[in-house]
């Protein structure tokens, strides 16, 4: 049997962004400006995250280019690194933990849609980046998903299940290929 999408019938009313229609209006502005202009200036950027309620450490490194879709949603620790063009897509909630590195272009992906139904249901998922982890360039984080300590995800890999700590993981879907 084949499930056809009927997208006439698609609604996620349900979902809530965590701030009212002002404060994603103000963001989105902000965020075009500031995080995915060529702006150099690191320190302003980390004051502006903190401003619209995300929780960012110290130490921590933001390229130009960088798209956040809800800060709020995001908790940054010590000494992150956040490559030129990375995308954090979170619609649900985002922890980076201590000494992280997502290379460019990364993309942190907390909501998908379900193919099973014919309404093309939103799914959403938090992510988490624990210590020491990295994130290749070009490299894709799905919903629900968590790289444990000091794992590595590969350029142009793809993690659709949890990664194991002190492990190496490559392809589409990433798989453990060695030991870090």
């Amino acid at each position: 049997m084949s499930i056809k999408q009927d997208l006439s019938s698609f609604n996620n009313s349900w979902y809530k962004p965590g701030a009212g229609s002002l404060k994603r209006f103000l963001w989105y502005y902000t965020n075009a400006c500031w995080f995915r202009s060529s702006f150099p200036i690191n320190g302003f950027k980390i004051f502006l995250l903190r401003l619209f309620g995300a929780k960012v450490g110290n130490g921590v490194v933001i390229k130009p280019h960088v798209n956040i879709k809800y800060p709020w949603r995001l908790s940054i620790g010590n000494y992150v690194w956040i490559g030129e063009e990375v995308w954090i897509d979170n619609l649900a909630d985002v922890v980076i933990e201590d000494n992280v590195c997502l290379s460019q272009g990364a993309f942190l992906l907390c909501g998908n849609h379900d193919y099973k139904k014919t309404t093309f249901d939103l799914i959403i998922g938090n992510i988490t980046l624990k210590q020491g982890s990295w994130i290749g360039a070009k490299s894709v984080v799905c919903p629900g998903v968590t790289v444990n300590e000091n794992a590595v995800l590969t350029v142009g890999s793809v993690a659709s299940q949890n990664l194991p700590a002190d492990s190496i993981c490559k392809g589409s879907p990433a798989v453990v290929v060695k030991e870090r």
